[in-house]
């Protein structure tokens, strides 16, 4: 709608829509995020009431609301715990290699299937290197037996003895299992992970590419001056969101793949095995100390999401998440 001001034609600033006919004009988009919508509020939003059982002595007879409240007192104890200092240095030292060892595997591992003219072999590849992740950690744990066996492993049947060394009992030596752990976590993850950032590659505009050509840039320079920038954003991104998970550790990694074993203990407990183990010894305080530390856990992962988004937003305002 147009207004005359002062004698010049001007333009009246649209009115806003309100949130039902927002609702009405799209749809068929609210519909398709319902599912999700819901999803998240009973899997996300609906178990934050159990917080409370932080705060309390937890008595299963009287239930939640009816047990009675100790303050800090499960806070206490688990910072006071000779195992709160092994734990955090576990779970900090492993996400961090996760993070940024994986993001610079997936990356490079993107780049080289894009670069494969090959579209069959391309293909074949991004097959063999995806199937991991669809694999439990359940089986992953059969296979690294499969190899690390004191009797029958592959390592100590036949590596070991073919290099004069002599067998390994790795389920109670703690020295190889941090190499083991990450080596298992980037052969299970690189292949969805490098998948991410390929999309992000395929949608490079490709003139880009025809312009360095032309501008007689080699492979190497067109990677470096077009691909590496244009998935810039999106490694910020993910970067932001896995540095909020840093405090989260995949269970089936550090529970199944080393079959729990105590000895390993010091290198393989983080704070998802503790909490665990935690919930399934005896007493029923074990449930306020494991509450306690899940909420240690996301309290912690909130604070290092908004850190980490201000830090790069002081240094780039356009590749902050928010």
């Amino acid at each position: 709608m147009e207004k005359i001001q002062q004698g010049v034609m001007v333009s009246a600033p649209p009115k806003k829509r309100g949130f039902l006919r927002e609702v009405k004009n799209n749809a068929p988009l609210f519909i398709m995020t319902l599912p999700g919508f819901i999803l998240t509020i009973l899997f996300a939003y609906f178990p934050m009431f159990g917080i409370i059982i932080a705060f309390k002595k937890m008595n299963f007879a009287a239930g939640i609301l009816g047990s009675p409240w100790v303050g800090l007192s499960n806070f206490e104890f688990l910072f006071k715990s000779p195992d709160a200092w092994v734990i955090t240095r576990n779970t900090i030292l492993y996400n961090l290699v996760f993070i940024f060892g994986g993001l610079v595997i997936n990356v490079a591992l993107a780049i080289g299937l894009s670069e494969l003219r090959t579209r069959w072999l391309s293909k074949t590849y991004q097959t063999m290197i995806l199937m991991p992740h669809f694999l439990s950690y359940v089986i992953v744990s059969y296979l690294v037996f499969a190899f690390c066996s004191v009797e029958n492993g592959f390592l100590n049947k036949t590596i070991l003895p073919a290099l004069g060394m002599e067998p390994i009992t790795w389920y109670t030596n703690p020295a190889p299992w941090p190499f083991i752990l990450i080596i298992v976590n980037f052969w299970k993850t690189m292949g969805y992970g490098s998948v991410v950032y390929l999309a992000a590659i395929a949608g490079i505009d490709t003139q880009l590419y025809e312009a360095a050509k032309i501008d007689g840039a080699n492979r190497w320079q067109q990677i470096r001056n077009i691909t590496i920038p244009s998935l810039t954003p999106l490694m910020v991104i993910l970067t932001i969101m896995n540095v909020g998970k840093i405090f989260n550790s995949d269970f089936g990694l550090f529970y199944q793949v080393p079959l729990n074993s105590g000895p390993l203990y010091p290198v393989t407990n983080v704070i998802n095995t503790y909490v665990y183990n935690m919930l399934t010894s005896a007493g029923s305080g074990s449930t306020g100390m494991a509450s306690a530390a899940s909420f240690y856990q996301s309290v912690v992962g909130f604070l290092l999401v908004i850190t980490t988004n201000c830090v790069v937003k002081k240094i780039d305002p356009e590749k902050a998440l928010f």
